[in-house]
């Protein structure tokens, strides 16, 4: 949300917290699919199943080592646009959030399928990854590894804010978004961790094909699986076969 000065007074806010705490506990509504946040007031919040879908880049906090501020802003900026342009492509998306490298989003999925696209739209993620990777190699910047978190489930939405000034946000709150986070931390952690990541409720709503392209992660307590976009990954196939067909003669002497 974006900063708008207003002058603090302390007396004023003590009212505020009084209305807030003071607030019925029945204004909460139980939703089969997500609103339109116009619906939010102060006062008001929605109880609705939806799933959240989080990705964020390991090791982020060492490539300043790495690289210049000029290389690394381009770094971010593909990262950051063609993450977000697809997540914009699934109609369901409803939220996306960013936090430096980190970037969360929220599905209305009311239907078993409608999960099932939020698996396909994580597998356009991580396929756009491995492209980005393969432009980066070129331009000699640092290819990134992520980890995909998804999980599916129960969540109150509010709205949250200064109440009078303009400043406000929707607040996503619930285990299904904290556990998205959670899993996606675990993605591509270790050797033994692939790059998605999901949580139990989210495998059980995928179709069979979708569930077969996952395993068991015992450790980690949730499904995982390095699953890509097939019509992407063959692009980036032909891409790489033709940068090996124009690398210059070597002669050994």
């Amino acid at each position: 949300m974006r900063s708008e000065y207003k002058s603090y007074n302390h007396l004023d806010s003590y009212d505020r917290m009084d209305t807030i705490l003071d607030e019925s506990d029945n204004a909460f509504e139980e939703l089969s699919s997500i609103p339109s946040e116009d619906k939010l007031t102060y006062s008001n919040g929605f109880y609705v199943k939806c799933s959240a879908l989080f990705i964020d880049i390991r090791g982020s906090s060492k490539l300043p080592q790495t690289h210049n501020r000029p290389k690394l802003a381009k770094l971010y900026r593909v990262y950051i646009s063609e993450v977000v342009a697809i997540l914009n492509d699934n109609v369901d998306c409803k939220r996306i959030d960013i936090v430096g490298d980190g970037i969360s989003s929220i599905f209305d999925t009311p239907s078993t399928w409608d999960i099932d696209r939020v698996f396909s739209t994580a597998a356009q993620i991580a396929s756009m990854i491995d492209i980005m990777n393969f432009k980066f190699e070129k331009r000699d910047i640092t290819q990134v590894t992520v980890g995909i978190g998804m999980a599916w489930g129960r969540a109150l939405m509010i709205k949250a804010g200064y109440k009078g000034s303009g400043i406000n946000d929707v607040v996503w709150m619930g285990d299904v978004v904290n556990l998205a986070a959670k899993l996606c931390s675990y993605g591509n952690q270790t050797f033994n961790d692939r790059r998605f990541m999901v949580s139990d409720d989210f495998y059980t709503n995928l179709e069979e094909e979708n569930q077969k392209l996952l395993q068991r992660n015992q450790t980690r307590g949730c499904y995982h699986g390095n699953v890509v976009n097939l019509a992407m990954n063959q692009w980036l196939e032909e891409q790489r076969n033709k940068s090996r067909t124009n690398l210059p003669n070597t002669y050994w002497r």
